[in-house]
């Protein structure tokens, strides 16, 4: 089918359009394939004035599913709300592209970016609709490139396979640089539904020291008791608001319950249990991403972890009656398998879930876990001191204060920890009035705590 020209007179709200073009960049040792791909990808919700820009796709990462599916270039589009249409550009992927990426290979110098952007400033204005151009005096619009940094140094496809859920699934192997100069390899799992959401990343270390490719060793998991993924530290930081409940049921040689919906890699339900002294249970809709947690991520079944595969919002529901009979003898699963050892109500509920359509903006957690009545089912499940704490990645305020509001019609309390630089906020709720939290009472279970979590537990503010 052939490609109509004046498709890209318009801006059509989420509409992306991909195709190819011979290209124009041959020369230059970078852009190497006879083929350039591109993407035109128009924003949900336009902004006015109408603006448009380009971004280069960085070389050896047109595979990446950030770069090469739908979703991943709405994420990118979305990360910039100023701009109604971005265009992605990059060599057309073919199956000689590398399984690896690695900056420290590369020695060549990328060309002159005026020179690129010269030659492709046609093509641009050919995909630039009408309301971009000036309205008088004529003229061009200007259209920005914009860049795509990240602290990636170098990385390697572990494994990729599909669950029935989820959809496809990455299992990859990177080299990070931190923000002190230092870098720190970590496998970390991902989901091609939503590309640029890490679900899962732990510390591993190579077993040799001196190598060029990743694919030339061996890597092992580093068990040093510290959270690596960005919310999952905050989402711990905010258990301190029951710290005196906790200290209560730890020194009376009570482990206390914990709930975990969304198990991912399983670095979460790992660390409740190894750390904090947690009993932990796990319920995770794909049984493939079980099977990738065990294989790849050292996530082990015990007295003291157990997980189950469940829809996360029907067997809430199903465990909140469960509580309410009068026959209730603890969690029953579909199968007639009682969940050993998990008999009472929870002490915390952890919700780790995204949303399956990244392009909608809220990426966690599914709309479906913000409605009243999955609140009032988790709060069913809440013993009387417990809280419920959830990662929330909001398109905007307005949402972010409908998920609020939910919040505080159905729990006692509620508190906010806003996680610095990155784009969600982790929300803690009680089933009972705490009162004031002071950072101060320097109790064993929060100072453990405070050696995990950091700064995080003196964030931690009422909403």
């Amino acid at each position: 089918m052939s490609l109509n020209p004046t498709a890209f007179k318009t801006i059509d709200p989420s509409r992306c359009i991909t195709f190819k073009i011979p290209n124009p960049l041959l020369h230059l040792r970078h852009f190497n394939a006879s083929q350039l791909r591109i993407a035109v990808v128009d924003s949900p919700v336009p902004s006015e004035p109408i603006q448009i820009a380009a971004m280069l796709v960085p070389i050896d990462r047109e595979t990446d599913w950030y770069f090469s599916t739908e979703q991943g270039h709405f994420q990118l589009l979305l990360a910039f709300p100023q701009f109604s249409r971005l265009i992605v550009i990059g060599n057309s992927p073919n199956s000689t592209n590398p399984t690896s990426y690695n900056t420290l290979l590369r020695t060549d110098v990328m060309a002159d970016s005026s020179v690129v952007e010269e030659k492709l400033m046609p093509l641009l204005i050919q995909l630039t609709p009408k309301s971009a151009f000036p309205q008088t005096g004529g003229g061009l619009p200007e259209i920005p490139f914009l860049s795509y940094e990240d602290d990636v140094v170098r990385s390697l496809v572990v494994d990729t396979c599909v669950g029935p859920f989820v959809g496809d699934i990455l299992i990859e192997d990177v080299e990070l640089e931190l923000e002190n100069g230092d870098t720190e390899f970590r496998r970390r799992l991902r989901f091609k539904r939503t590309p640029n959401l890490v679900q899962t990343q732990i510390k591993i270390r190579p077993k040799k020291v001196d190598f060029v490719d990743m694919e030339e060793v061996e890597f092992e998991i580093v068990d040093d008791g510290v959270l690596v993924h960005p919310y999952l530290t905050p989402m711990v930081a905010g258990l301190s608001v029951i710290r005196y409940f906790l200290d209560s049921q730890l020194g009376n040689g009570i482990k206390p319950k914990a709930l975990c919906l969304g198990v991912g890699g399983g670095a979460l339900l790992g660390f409740l249990s190894s750390q904090l002294g947690f009993q932990v249970l796990g319920i995770e809709a794909d049984n493939v991403v079980l099977q990738v947690a065990r294989k790849y991520f050292g996530l082990e079944h015990s007295n003291l972890i157990q997980f189950c595969v469940g829809d996360a919002l029907e067997m809430i529901g199903k465990f909140a009656t469960q509580v309410e009979s009068d026959g209730f003898r603890g969690y029953a699963l579909e199968n007639g398998e009682h969940l050993d050892g998990f008999h009472g109500k929870f002490d915390v509920i952890m919700v780790d879930l995204d949303s399956s359509d990244a392009t909608i903006g809220m990426i966690a957690p599914p709309i479906k876990f913000v409605q009243k009545s999955a609140l009032l089912a988790i709060r069913t499940l809440l013993s009387k001191d417990g809280v419920v704490i959830i990662n929330v990645i909001p398109p905007d305020q307005s949402s972010y204060k409908l998920v609020i509001t939910e919040f505080q019609e159905v729990f006692a309390e509620l508190y906010q920890i806003d996680v610095e630089k990155e784009e969600n906020f982790v929300l803690i709720a009680s089933a009972s009035e705490i009162g004031h939290v002071s950072s101060h009472h320097q109790s064993k279970f929060l100072k453990k705590l405070k050696q995990v979590s950091g700064s995080f537990v003196d964030s931690i503010r009422m909403i």
